[in-house]
């Protein structure tokens, strides 16, 4: 079932900077490159936007999966996008994932309005090979189940930490 929630023309600008791969950035240009970004609804409840100061930078310090983890709200949804590398034993990857972050403390209108526009969302983020819905830390709190998600048993390390970490 649809929503009627539009999808702001920030958050598809956004997507289409995160996927757009630029073969000649400076390091300093790809330092300021979104690695993670949530969305969330507006106010009134009928637009999806770019959450505000709810990002990661590519040149950020620290481990960006702890860091989405801690991004995530403990009782409200989400949309993110997550720009995962990764190693597989064969070479290193880089690949979008679309987050939707439905935790069982979220109130269920909230749970449900958000159900209900993820589609909205989804349709324009072409070309997103993965997609993971979360409902609680125990869905996120390990590496491996991402990296499940990205290729399963191939994979070795996520965001330059091994699995086993």
């Amino acid at each position: 079932m649809a929503s009627g929630v539009k999808v702001d023309e920030n958050v598809l600008f956004l997507f289409n900077d995160m996927k757009v791969r630029k073969a000649n950035l400076t390091e300093e240009e790809k330092k300021k490159r979104k690695k993670l970004v949530l969305f969330c609804l507006s106010s009134d409840e009928k637009k999806i936007i770019v959450e505000e100061g709810q990002e990661i930078l590519q040149g950020d310090s620290g481990d960006p999966y702890t860091k989405l983890i801690q991004m995530l709200p403990e009782k409200d949804c989400r949309y993110a996008l997550y720009d995962a590398t990764f190693e597989t034993k064969e070479t290193k990857k880089e690949d979008l994932v679309f987050i939707f972050w439905a935790p069982e403390t979220a109130p269920l209108k909230s749970k449900m309005i958000y159900a209900s526009s993820k589609d909205a969302i989804k349709k324009k983020f072409t070309g997103i090979k993965h997609e993971w819905q979360l409902n609680g830390l125990d869905d996120i709190k390990d590496r491996r189940s991402l990296a499940e998600k990205l290729g399963g048993s191939t994979v070795v390390s996520l965001e330059g930490k091994s699995l086993n970490e």
